[in-house]
C-alpha cells in the first residue's frame, strides 16, 4: 500500500530540483492525474501507519522505549506534532472495531480528514453506515453528524448512568498559547456568560475596542476582584498574586537601558521589556530571580540534597515539562538529580531536571541511563539500546545565547 516512486511518477533519488522542474514541465492534465494518485496513496500509506499503530498500542509495544503512551512515543520517534500523533492514534484505538472505514482508507477512497472526523463517534453498529456517509459527505458535513450523534450518546449515556450534564464540565489550560478551553451546564454557561457581558458594557471604551477584548477585560476583572488575601495576611491591601520575573542585574541598576530592549522573561509566558517589568510590578507580588550574565540562576553548589525554592522554579522555566524525550507532562513532575546526590555533593542547576513520576521511575530502572548537563543535551539510553537527546526549552536558550552575545534578544 505504501507509494512508489512508480506508482507516483516520481524518481525520489532525484534531487529536489529536477523534481520540482520535472512538475513544471507537465500538462495541467498530468498535473490533476498525478496529484490524484499522490492523494490516493497518501491515504493509503496513512491508512497501513494508522492500523500499526493500534496494533502496537494493542500490544503496549512503546513501554520498551519509556513512553507513556503510544501519541507520546510518535512524537519522540517520528518528529510528528502532538496533534498528528493524536489524530492517528485515536483512530489507531478504533481501528479493529471500524474494518469498513478503515478499508476505505487504506484503498485510497477515502480521505484520512474524513475518516478521522467521524472515527470518535463510529461504532462496529454504525460503522459501514458512516463509511457511505463519508463517501457522499465533505469533511465540514462529516463534523455535524460528529457533532450530531456524540450529543445523542452523550445524553443516552447519563439517562442510563443516572449521571447529569454537570458531571461533563471541565476547564483545561493550554500554557503554550495562553488559552483556556471551558465546557458548562447550560444553566452555568448563561450564568457566565451574562456575567461577562454586563462586566463588558461596564468596561470603559472609546468606541473602538472590539467586544470579545472587552469580554475578556470582564473576565481579568472578575478575578481581580474576587483575589482576596487570606485572614490575618499582613500585605491584606495588596494584590496575592505572585509573578516571577527573570531579570539580569543591569536591568535593575543601570539606567542607561532603553525602554524598548527586552529585560528578561515573565516566568511561563515569553520575553518581556522593561516598561512591561514596571507596569505588573505595580499590580502583583514581584518575586526577582537575579541571573548571571549568560542567563542562568542558582549555580550554587549547595551540600545538600534538596534543591532551593528558586531552584525549582529555575528548572521548570528551563524545562518546561518532563526532559524525558517526547513526554510532555507539565503537571506530575518534580525536580530530580541527575548524578545522584551523595552527602556534600552538588544541588546545581546542571544536574537537575524535571521529571514526571512515571519517567523518574523509568530512569532509575535497571537498563536505563540518564546523563549529561541538563543546561545543554541530557543522554537516554534503554533496555533496546536505543539512545534519545533532550534538550532545554529553546526560550531559555535563547534567553542565554542573547546575554552571552551581550546583543538583544528578539
Amino acid at each position: 500500500m505504501s507509494a512508489t516512486p512508480a506508482a507516483t511518477g516520481r524518481d525520489l533519488r532525484h534531487s529536489g530540483s529536477e523534481i520540482i522542474r520535472a512538475s513544471a514541465g507537465q500538462s495541467d492534465d498530468a498535473l490533476r492525474d498525478r496529484l490524484d494518485e499522490g492523494f490516493r496513496q497518501m491515504a493509503a500509506a496513512i491508512g497501513a501507519i494508522v492500523v500499526d499503530l493500534g496494533e502496537l498500542d494493542r500490544r503496549q509495544g512503546f513501554r520498551a522505549e519509556g513512553a507513556t503512551s503510544i501519541q507520546a512515543w510518535a512524537v519522540e520517534r517520528y518528529g510528528v506534532s502532538t496533534a498528528t500523533a493524536r489524530a492517528l492514534t485515536r483512530v489507531g484505538e478504533k481501528a479493529w472495531d471500524l474494518p469498513h472505514l478503515v478499508e476505505s482508507l487504506c484503498a485510497g477512497d477515502l480521505s484520512f480528514d474524513k475518516i478521522r472526523t467521524i472515527a470518535g463517534v463510529a461504532t462496529s453498529e454504525t460503522d459501514q453506515q458512516l463509511r457511505d456517509q463519508a463517501k457522499e459527505r465533505s469533511v465540514r458535513e462529516l463534523a455535524d453528524v460528529a457533532r450530531t450523534v456524540a450529543a445523542t450518546m452523550a445524553s443516552s449515556g447519563a439517562a442510563r448512568a443516572g449521571g447529569s450534564e454537570s458531571d461533563g464540565r471541565f476547564l483545561r489550560f493550554n500554557d503554550q498559547v495562553r488559552t483556556m478551553t471551558v465546557q458548562l451546564p447550560a444553566e452555568s454557561y448563561a450564568e457566565t456568560r451574562n456575567c461577562l457581558e454586563s462586566r463588558a458594557r461596564n468596561v470603559p471604551t472609546d468606541g473602538e475596542t472590539p467586544w470579545d477584548q472587552r469580554l475578556c477585560d470582564g473576565f481579568l476583572e472578575l478575578i481581580r476582584g474576587s483575589a482576596t488575601p487570606g485572614a490575618g495576611d499582613p500585605a491584606s491591601s495588596s494584590n496575592p498574586n505572585l509573578v516571577v520575573v527573570h531579570v539580569p542585574l543591569a536591568a535593575l541598576v543601570d539606567d542607561s537601558i532603553e525602554p524598548n530592549e527586552f529585560a528578561g522573561e515573565l516566568e511561563r509566558d515569553g520575553l518581556i521589556d522593561c516598561e512591561t517589568v514596571q507596569r505588573i510590578a505595580c499590580d502583583a507580588t514581584i518575586a526577582v530571580a537575579v541571573d548571571d550574565d549568560v542567563g542562568h540562576t542558582m549555580y550554587e553548589g549547595r551540600a545538600r540534597r534538596f534543591p532551593s525554592d528558586a531552584q525549582r522554579r529555575e528548572v521548570m522555566r528551563r524545562d518546561r515539562h518532563c526532559r524525558f524525550p517526547g513526554c510532555t507532562n507539565v503537571t506530575f513532575t518534580n525536580v530530580h538529580h541527575i548524578v545522584p546526590w551523595a552527602p556534600a555533593g552538588r544541588t546545581d542547576l546542571d544536574n537537575l531536571a524535571l521529571t514526571c513520576l512515571h519517567h523518574h521511575h523509568v530512569v532509575h530502572s535497571d537498563g536505563w541511563s540518564m546523563s549529561g548537563n541538563a543546561n545543554e543535551e541530557l543522554h537516554f539510553v534503554g533496555p533496546t539500546g536505543r539512545a534519545m537527546v533532550s534538550r532545554p526549552s529553546l526560550r531559555w536558550t535563547r534567553v542565554a545565547a542573547g546575554r552571552g552575545s551581550g546583543s538583544p534578544i528578539s
